[in-house]
C-alpha cells in the first residue's frame, strides 16, 4: 500500500477514534464517520471494511496507545510500587487534558454494547484484561524485589488496582474539579505506596 494512503488511513482511524470515543459506537452515525474522517461511505467500507470493524480498529489503537503510556510511566521508575501510584497520580490529572473524553473508552465499549456487538464487546473486555494482566506482573515484579510481603496477592492487588483506574475514569466524568479528582487519585496512590513492606 502507498505511503500516502497508510497515512491517509492512519489518519482516518484517528479520527475516527475520537469520535467514537466521544459519542460511543450506536450514538456515532455513518454520516458522523463521513464527516470526521472526510470520506465518502464506499471509501469507509472499502478500507475497514464496516462501521463495526472500524470500532474494532479503533478500540484496538486505543487500547495500544493506553498501553504505550501505561509503560512509559512505569520504566521511569526503579519502583514497581513508585511506578504505579505514579500511574495513578497522573490519571488525576484529566481534567486538566483536552481529551474526547474523561472515560476510558474500553469501559464505556463495554457498558454500551450488546448481543449484536459480541465481538467489539469480546475485544474490550480482552483488551482491558491486558491491561489488568499488566498491573499483576508489576505487583509480581514488586513481591519479587520485596517491596511486597511473600504472601501478598499480586492477581487480587492487579484486579483491585483495575477496578480502582476504572472508578476513577467513571467519577472523573461527574462536574468535578481538577484538585478533586487529584486528590482522590493521590489517595489511591497513597494506597498503593502503604504497601511496601518496611525493613
Amino acid at each position: 500500500m502507498p505511503r500516502a494512503t497508510l497515512h491517509h488511513r492512519h489518519d482516518s482511524l484517528e479520527q475516527a477514534l475520537t469520535l467514537f470515543w466521544r459519542k460511543g459506537f450506536h450514538a456515532t452515525s455513518l454520516k458522523d464517520l463521513e464527516q470526521a474522517m472526510d470520506m465518502r461511505p464506499g471509501s469507509i467500507y472499502a478500507a475497514f471494511g464496516s462501521k463495526d470493524k472500524l470500532f474494532q480498529e479503533a478500540i484496538d489503537r486505543y487500547a495500544h496507545l493506553a498501553l504505550v503510556e501505561l509503560e512509559r510511566t512505569l520504566r521511569a521508575w526503579d519502583s514497581p510500587l513508585e511506578g504505579l501510584a505514579a500511574y495513578l497520580r497522573q490519571l488525576g490529572g484529566l481534567c486538566d487534558q483536552n481529551l474526547p473524553s474523561r472515560a476510558c473508552m474500553l469501559l464505556k465499549s463495554l457498558l454500551e454494547l450488546g448481543e449484536r456487538e459480541q465481538l467489539a464487546w469480546q475485544k474490550a473486555e480482552t483488551l482491558l484484561a491486558a491491561m489488568e494482566t499488566r498491573f499483576t506482573e508489576h505487583f509480581a515484579a514488586a513481591r519479587e524485589l520485596g517491596e511486597l510481603a511473600p504472601q501478598a496477592n499480586s492477581e487480587r492487588l492487579g484486579r483491585r488496582l483495575q477496578a480502582e483506574v476504572m472508578g476513577l475514569r467513571v467519577f472523573a466524568q461527574r462536574a468535578v474539579d481538577s484538585h478533586t479528582l487529584q486528590a482522590l487519585a493521590d489517595d489511591m496512590a497513597q494506597s498503593i505506596e502503604a504497601l511496601r513492606v518496611t525493613r
